[in-house]
């Protein structure tokens, strides 16, 4: 599956842009304590992803819904984080419906305009 270790890492440029925006304006981190940070969140995921795989096959599902990784965070005690990551779930939900809303109204309002005038057209060259 995986080659080498290391390619379970999460990238380190997105975990440096993480902590630089946690932490309060002129705070360093040492490059050795970035490397542990990202280690850590990788084995994380990991965690949370076996976990909630596990969650997945006892429901006979083979693929990991939101539901089985908030259900994971219950049972590994990370309650605390089950609320906020819902709330943010939800945003992201709403998000994305409102661009496929919107890509479905730019892509039909063009096809009905051309229609539309088309058939003005056709009404216009009936009435000469």
């Amino acid at each position: 599956m995986v080659e080498r270790i290391e390619d379970l890492n999460l990238p380190n440029a997105v975990v440096g842009r993480l902590i630089k925006e946690a932490l309060p304006e002129g705070a360093n981190v040492s490059k050795e304590a970035r490397a542990a940070i990202a280690r850590a969140a990788s084995v994380f995921v990991i965690f949370l992803t076996s976990s909630s795989t596990t969650l997945a096959r006892k429901q006979n599902h083979k693929t990991i819904t939101a539901a089985n990784i908030l259900d994971a965070l219950k049972q590994l005690e990370f309650e605390s984080f089950v609320d906020p990551l819902t709330s943010d779930l939800e945003t992201y939900r709403k998000v994305t419906k409102e661009k496929k809303d919107k890509a479905k109204t730019t892509n039909s309002t063009p096809a009905a305009n051309a229609s539309g005038a088309n058939d003005e057209d056709m009404e216009a060259e009936k009435a000469t």
